[in-house]
């Protein structure tokens, strides 16, 4: 189907920090593939009181960020 959404899992969130601390974090942490595809670290999946990325679609127990890049879920 061409307007199906595959949810990726993103391994380390924590939920309190942003899935783009360099790797500077004792568990292991997924990349964003939106700062992935371009080759930055900028982009961030929630920042608590402050932003939630368009690509964000919530967060899977125990510490899991679901994301749907490329494809946005909402407007941001």
């Amino acid at each position: 189907m061409a307007n199906e959404t595959t949810i990726k899992e993103l391994d380390g969130a924590n939920m309190d920090i942003d899935l783009t601390s360099s790797g500077k974090v004792s568990w292991k942490q997924d990349k964003c593939p939106w700062n992935e595809a371009e080759k930055t670290d900028k982009h961030k999946c929630c920042v608590k009181d402050t932003s939630i990325c368009d690509f964000f679609c919530g967060i899977k127990w125990p510490d899991f960020v679901l994301c749907s890049y490329p494809r946005k879920t909402h407007k941001g």
